[in-house]
């Protein structure tokens, strides 16, 4: 008696789109709570961008942003680019419903990397790094950040795999 191992033809763009949607739910909330209530991570931002938790190194304190309408509008900017991040990964998640896989892996290869670009780039490089984050006990977004990032690398890795397999003939 052998055991077939081969994936059902269909099983990657299934993996593939439920894993775009959980996604999309999740960027969904964080964006619908940063909008409803405002004002948690706004401060959040404010602490990071002021730099006003970190160690005070007279040599990092130079990056510190201080004026509250900038901060704001780096805050606001964040909310957007979730906001959109999420429409997008809705959007790839109907698409991979209706299989039309080569536009949902379009979509969802775009918004899984804006949301690599947020969390990687801005919130462990330039809120981590440059910002000192790092150095904050009470305002260190670093683990969150990973955890999104890495979620949106391991589900972009999928729906790549899911544009191999149709390229060999295995689904479609």
């Amino acid at each position: 008696m052998s055991i077939n191992t081969t994936p059902h033809p269909r099983a990657m763009p299934l993996a593939a789109g439920v894993l775009t949607a959980t996604v999309a739910l999740y960027i969904a909330l964080v964006a619908l709570g940063n909008i409803t209530d405002f004002d948690s991570n706004q401060q959040f931002v404010r602490h990071v961008l002021a730099m006003d938790t970190t160690f005070k190194d007279e040599d990092l304190m130079g990056r510190a942003v201080t004026g509250t309408a900038l901060q704001d509008a780096a805050y606001v900017g964040i909310i957007a680019w979730e906001t959109v991040s999420a429409l997008v990964l809705i959007a790839a998640t109907w698409l991979w419903v209706r299989r039309r896989h080569g536009l949902a892996r379009r979509l969802s290869t775009y918004g899984l990397l804006m949301l690599m670009l947020l969390f990687g780039a801005g919130f462990i490089g330039i809120g981590g790094e440059w910002f000192a984050m790092w150095q904050s006990e009470d305002w260190n977004g670093l683990d969150a950040a990973t955890r999104v990032f890495l979620m949106s690398g391991v589900v972009l890795l999928l729906v790549q795999l899911v544009a191999v397999e149709d390229e060999g003939g295995a689904s479609s």
